[in-house]
């Protein structure tokens, strides 16, 4: 069954009657795919209409010219789900995301070609998002609403005011998702700052907001902005994300509650961000930098209604009630929320776990940076002979272990600004350098990786050559779990870099909170499923297993540490621990 959707003089119309969205974020790649319908349909539970997502670049086509779209990347199947629960979609494909994500969503290897200008006309850079988005949009267009399928609206760009006023780049992304078969209205968004929404301004583009607070205020801007039509908050900011060595943020749920009371009462249409925001699983995360560099952690709970582990929070109840005095809200039966399996198994070492997915890069007159080397290098060794000693300078994106002939002598960090340490007397210089979240916003988008420059000792350049190699983190966790060899661990205590492994038994398959406390820095797979980055530094304590990974009787957790276990023990907590909460 085919409908129209549109934009009239004050409202959004849905067949021609005025049609309110009251949506919510939920993005497909943060979220195990078995998990999507059970997501959708407690949105939809709690009232809401539609569900809007991101598209993400980089998890479609993280390899120049190897496109995917199946698994996590089923863009179709989540649309499908979507339609199938009875509500609608936004879709938000960039090709600039934002959202706390890797990158922004652009590839590595886009962001590397030094002749791409991003986000503007530069015709390098309008060739390869051409090529993207006319693949995105041969799976859009034929789940749009007039074609019998659900897909309401599509967003060009994202928050564009906020970083440039290339209005030739906006017709062409226009241009182009037309030419490309979609026909529903395209909007815009922006924060509700007069330049940022003059700037991001295009007549075939309706602006909305990102906001949340100061609902009046902040609609009477946008409102003078974008005087007919609806309007519409597309990012109404329900909670926040965290950084390693921050707190843990939440907001007061009564507080958001009122807030979104005020945007309905106002009769604006909504998109809750995030109504689920799921997980940074693998090495997606991203990063912030407003002067100082900071990694967002594995989680993107984002204090959300619908929690990382799908449980029905205090904020959903409170939405749910407030929502319910504006729109009808489903009467049926919620889930109950439950306590996760307690576990625990104690883990034996396998040795050099680095040295199973080692690759040999070759010998360098000047150190090569992680983008130079290739798409997506995480973990990146740089070895050269410096005789002598002093003080050792490096500039490193992100992290770095510094030893010397074999001995660890300390570590440079770039969030804390420390790059430089004491060299002792030696030969044989070694740095693994960690990138831990490219930046996801503003104009450090795209940055290089790795090694910057060359480094000084006692302000003199340490000469070549460099002998580098790099290490394919996403496939270490099946070759310590595949590795023929491995020890018991005395005292419970062990220095990396070292592989471990634990067998652990379930009754049944479950949602599992996995503890990290006692561990450093390192990353963390489940039967082969790779959760994410773990790291003392916190705020995050416990590290989210998505039920559909587990299975009945025997299931194996593996790590691999990159610097010290004080607790060589694999245990799985009742409630997850996300860190000290700040709102």
């Amino acid at each position: 069954m085919t409908s129209r959707f549109t934009i009239g003089e004050t409202d959004f119309l849905l067949d021609g009657e005025p049609h309110r969205i009251i949506s919510g974020a939920m993005h497909y790649p943060r979220v195990h795919p078995e998990l999507w319908r059970d997501r959708i349909r407690k949105a939809r539970l709690m009232g809401l209409n539609a569900i809007e997502t991101y598209v993400a670049w980089n998890a479609h086509e993280p390899v120049k010219g190897q496109w995917r779209q199946d698994g996590d990347v089923d863009l179709g199947r989540f649309l499908d789900i979507i339609a199938e629960e009875g509500m609608h979609a936004i879709v938000r494909p960039g090709p600039y995301v934002c959202a706390e994500w890797h990158n922004g969503g652009l590839p590595t290897w886009l962001t590397a070609d030094p002749d791409v200008r991003l986000r503007s006309s530069e015709p390098n850079y309008l060739t390869a998002v051409t090529g993207y988005l006319e693949k995105v949009n041969e799976i859009l267009a034929p789940r749009q609403i007039d074609r019998g399928g659900g897909v309401i609206l599509v967003q060009i760009e994202n928050e564009y005011g906020a970083y440039g006023a290339d209005t030739d780049y906006l017709d062409a992304l226009v241009r182009l998702t037309r030419e490309s078969g979609i026909t529903v209205p395209l909007t815009q968004v922006d924060q509700p700052i007069p330049h940022m929404l003059e700037n991001g301004a295009h007549p075939a583009l309706h602006k909305t907001g990102s906001f949340g607070g100061r609902i009046d205020e902040r609609l009477a801007t946008l409102r003078e902005h974008q005087p007919t039509g609806p309007l519409m908050c597309m990012e109404f900011w329900c909670g926040w994300f965290d950084h390693w060595g921050e707190k843990h943020h939440t907001t007061t749920f009564a507080d958001s509650a009122a807030d979104l009371d005020r945007l309905l009462a106002a009769g604006a249409s909504v998109n809750i961000y995030m109504v689920h925001g799921g997980t940074n699983f693998g090495l997606t995360a991203g990063a912030n930098d407003s002067g100082r560099y900071l990694p967002l952690v594995t989680s993107y709970d984002y204090d959300s209604p619908i929690s990382e582990s799908g449980e029905l929070t205090e904020k959903f109840h409170a939405f749910r009630e407030v929502i319910a005095k504006h729109a009808p809200v489903p009467d049926e039966p919620l889930p109950v929320n439950r306590d996760a399996p307690v576990v625990a198994a104690a883990f034996e070492a396998v040795a050099d776990p680095l040295e199973l997915v080692a690759h040999d890069r070759g010998t360098f007159a000047e150190p090569p940076t992680m983008d130079a080397l290739g798409a997506d290098v995480v973990l990146a060794e740089y070895t050269t002979d410096a005789a002598g000693h002093g003080v050792l300078e490096a500039e490193v994106r992100d992290y770095a272990w510094v030893a010397r002939d074999g001995r660890a002598i300390g570590r440079l960090q770039r969030t804390i600004a420390d790059d430089a340490l004491a060299l002792p007397d030696g030969v044989t210089l070694r740095l693994l350098v960690e990138e831990t979240g490219r930046v996801n916003y503003d104009e450090k988008i795209g940055e290089a990786k790795g090694l910057i420059g060359t480094p000084l000792l006692d302000g003199r350049p340490l000469p070549g050559p460099w002998r580098v190699r790099t290490f394919d983190v996403a496939a270490l966790g099946a070759a310590v779990a595949a590795a023929a060899e491995s020890a018991s661990i005395p005292h419970g205590r062990v220095a990396g870099p070292v592989g471990l492994r634990a067998p652990f038994t379930l009754d049944e398959p479950a949602d599992l909170h996995l503890d990290t406390a006692g561990w450093g820095k390192g990353y963390a797979w489940v039967n082969g499923f790779f959760l994410g980055r773990y790291w003392r530094r916190g705020p995050q304590r416990t590290l989210y297993v998505p039920g559909p990974v587990t299975r009945a009787g025997s299931n194996e957790v593996v790590l691999v540490e990159l610097e010290t276990v004080t607790d060589a023990t694999a245990r799985f907590l009742a409630r997850p621990d996300l860190g000290h909460e700040v709102e």
